[in-house]
């Protein structure tokens, strides 16, 4: 199983470059539902906590996301909001079990990469129980080698596309050179910071959902099978030969 705490920085394969994955609506697909049933728990918290209407609710919680990144920062920032009591009702209260499932293809896919010449690492802007539940019910918990999060129990926040959260994630994953460190996030915003701060970015947009006017970052996807035509070298040849 994924490593959960940081860091492991000494791990014998740290000279080897690093792609980190987002998790939500990345190694799954927004049909999975997650974020439609994530987003109601967030406006039935909001309304519960701080008396506010649907209509309040569901204002605030897109400014706040739109703005930090995610709407427990502006919680935190603005409500006095304990972040792990929010977790413990919101995303610890997804019915996970529910909505995801062992995915054979997705599995596949990050088999077939070469661990010879790249590390997985996670990178999420979710707590770690979230991100942990996640992973495993995908059956794929087990390929990665470590996970960074942000952490609710530090305030302030560092999550992304906040510079610290991808300097954060280098240090745990043990990598120093930012060449040396690729990404790829369904979120445009995020993948413009990565780009900015120096990573080589692949900005996932599922079928369907629309193309923005300019790219967020090098390189763009519509499904994760295409990653082994962005980087083949980081694919087992094998894989590579099958595909082409």
């Amino acid at each position: 199983m994924v490593e959960i705490q940081p860091s492991q920085n000494g791990t014998a394969n740290a000279s080897l470059p690093v792609l980190f994955f987002d998790i939500d609506n990345c190694l799954y697909p927004r049909s999975s539902s997650v974020q439609d049933t994530l987003s109601e728990l967030i406006d039935d918290y909001l309304e519960r906590q701080l008396g506010l209407t649907r209509e309040e609710a569901v204002k605030m919680h897109q400014e706040y996301f739109k703005k930090y990144g995610q709407t427990v920062e502006g919680l935190v920032r603005h409500h006095e909001v304990d972040a792990i009591h929010y977790n413990s009702q919101v995303d610890d209260a997804l019915p996970l079990e529910t909505l995801l499932k062992p995915n054979p293809q997705l599995r596949q896919l990050l088999e077939s990469i070469d661990t010879t010449k790249v590390r997985l690492w996670l990178l999420t802007n979710a707590y770690v129980t979230h991100a942990k539940r996640v992973v495993k019910l995908l059956g794929i918990d087990d390929l990665f080698e470590g996970i960074t999060y942000c952490d609710y129990t530090q305030v302030p926040f560092i999550c992304k596309p906040q510079t610290g959260m991808f300097a954060k994630a280098m240090k745990e994953a043990g990598v120093e050179n930012t060449a040396a460190c690729y990404f790829v996030d369904d979120s445009f915003g995020n993948c413009v910071g990565a780009k900015t701060f120096g990573w080589t970015a692949c900005h996932l947009i599922e079928t369907g959902l629309p193309i923005p006017a300019s790219q967020a970052s090098q390189h763009q996807i519509h499904e994760l099978e295409e990653l082994n035509g962005v980087w083949p070298h980081f694919f087992k040849k094998t894989t590579v030969e099958v595909l082409a």
